[in-house]
């Protein structure tokens, strides 16, 4: 279950920062549109952390519960506070801070499939 989210989740966060890039090379500000994009990500997101505490919880998955939840955690804050931040910057950089949130999230999302073992 967790391989095909995570697939999505790293889709969806390549997408969003493709979209950011376009932004940073043009010059401008995030734009609520990618906001939204980042929240779709974010509701992806969200559902696999549910998923995935009910199989830990089970007994599936990771043998290291503490570093696969201080990631899926992590990964959890990372959007919501760049796109505050994004908001709240009305400049080139908010585009900046929203493709390197998307990125960061693509590759914690790599590194939670590693953690969690083979699939």
């Amino acid at each position: 279950m967790i391989g095909p989210v995570s697939l999505l989740v790293v889709a969806l966060s390549l997408a969003l920062a493709a979209w950011a890039l376009w932004f940073v090379i043009r010059d401008r500000a995030v734009i609520l549109r990618q906001l939204w994009g980042g929240a779709v990500v974010e509701a992806v997101l969200v559902a696999q952390a549910v998923a995935a505490i009910v199989l830990v919880a089970r007994g599936t998955g990771s043998p290291d519960r503490a570093l696969f939840g201080g990631y899926i955690l992590v990964q959890l804050l990372i959007l919501p506070f760049a796109a505050l931040w994004a908001f709240a910057e009305r400049t080139r950089w908010s585009s900046v801070l929203l493709l390197i949130a998307a990125v960061t999230t693509a590759f914690l999302e790599y590194r939670l499939l590693q953690i969690w073992g083979p699939l």
